[in-house]
């Protein structure tokens, strides 16, 4: 299986991070948290310090499946800051199978600000519609379009892991990660309707 890996800055979103390396590590998605800083420690926006599997710049990313950002701020801002990494992403996204997941202010601030969403439906924390250049804004939890898996915020970060879930194992899998942590009450009940 490829390899993939979410990217840690300072003033990264700890629960959007956290959730989705636990979520995909359940269902035997191999990824890596990357620290784009000197250091493999890296501190979110409320504090909590995590260490980083590796350092951007010891690391090979030679096909990866998916590249991961979770949001927060500073984090987004220090993301889309570190330009090693957007132009890793510009590749991924002009790429024929790399996919994308972002969550909270992510999609604007890293992948809007860059075009990279244009033509495609997308999602981002409220507030940053307008950095989404191109795109057209869904007032969602997940927006799943093309090469994309997009989620809103801290408390759809669940549900965001689960689709990245959906996208690369398919659906049974996801059913299978969700039901084990007690997200749906039946297995085939219909995502959209967690939540409201």
């Amino acid at each position: 299986m490829k390899e993939s890996f979410l990217f840690l800055a300072d003033g990264f979103e700890e629960v959007e991070a956290l959730t989705a390396v636990d979520v995909l590590r359940r269902a035997g998605i191999n990824v890596k948290t990357v620290s784009i800083t000197s250091s493999q420690l890296v501190t979110g926006t409320h504090g909590i310090t995590v260490k980083a599997d590796v350092l951007y710049d010891s690391t090979h990313f030679t096909d990866p499946a998916w590249l991961i950002l979770p949001g927060g701020l500073p984090g987004a801002d220090n993301l889309h800051d570190f330009a090693p990494l957007v132009g890793l992403l510009r590749r991924q996204a002009e790429s024929e199978s790399g996919r994308i997941a972002a969550i909270c202010a992510a999609p604007a601030v890293v992948l809007g600000e860059e075009g990279l969403l244009k033509g495609h439906k997308a999602t981002c924390y409220p507030g940053f519609e307008d950095r989404m250049t191109g795109a057209e804004h869904i007032d969602a939890r997940v927006v799943c379009d093309g090469k994309f898996v997009l989620g809103n915020g801290p408390a759809s970060a669940l549900k965001w892991a689960l689709a990245i879930v959906e996208k690369e194992l398919g659906e049974e899998k996801m059913f299978n990660i969700a039901n084990q942590m007690l997200f749906y009450p039946k297995s085939t009940e219909n995502p959209d309707n967690i939540f409201g």
